[in-house]
């Protein structure tokens, strides 16, 4: 029997998990030894930054993991991937020897890239916002009857006493009366 159920959302949702579970990995590995990756990679110096890339990557593993909507936080991996990217492309310790390791750690990275661009386009990251349905009041006019026959209706009508300016209020017309 054919699983109807089972399609492009369910799919892209278990990659979003997958992913998630990936960046919580790759966070705690560069918040426990970020010595160790910094001086594979020929970054020395900026082991306090990887740590702070951990951090931004255990949190969007745990908002890919909790989220209903993967696709904002898929999308935050690609920013994320982005700046790690220009990261190892800008910064080097001046070793050449690491030359090699940094390649292949970007190309790595190039290819987790894509597949975090992928992912958050199967999970509905390229759709816009929906307009929001609002109701037209510019044809409406207050009153259930003809326009023509609601018209000098209020002129006539008596003012309840009630409602009616209190007569030492009332302003001074010079003729020995109030108005």
């Amino acid at each position: 029997m054919l699983d109807r159920t089972r399609g492009a959302a369910p799919t892209s949702h278990a990659l979003a998990r997958g992913l998630g579970w990936f960046s919580i990995a790759l966070g705690v590995a560069e918040i426990v030894a970020p010595r160790a990756i910094t001086r594979r990679i020929g970054l020395r110096g900026q082991e306090s930054l990887v740590q702070a890339y951990g951090a931004r990557e255990i949190a969007t593993g745990i908002g890919l993991l909790t989220a209903s909507q993967p696709a904002p936080w898929l999308w935050g991996r690609v920013a994320g991937d982005a700046l790690d990217i220009a990261t190892l492309a800008a910064g080097h310790d001046g070793s050449s020897r690491r030359r090699g390791a940094r390649g292949l750690a970007l190309a790595a990275l190039l290819g987790v890239t894509a597949l975090d661009v992928a992912a958050a386009l199967a999970a509905g990251g390229d759709q816009r916002p929906r307009r929001r349905l609002t109701w037209g009041y510019e044809h409406r006019r207050g009153f259930r009857a003809p326009l023509e026959h609601v018209r000098g209706i209020a002129r006539d009508a008596a003012i309840p006493k009630d409602m009616r300016i209190p007569e030492k209020m009332r302003p001074w017309t010079g003729r020995g009366a109030r108005a």
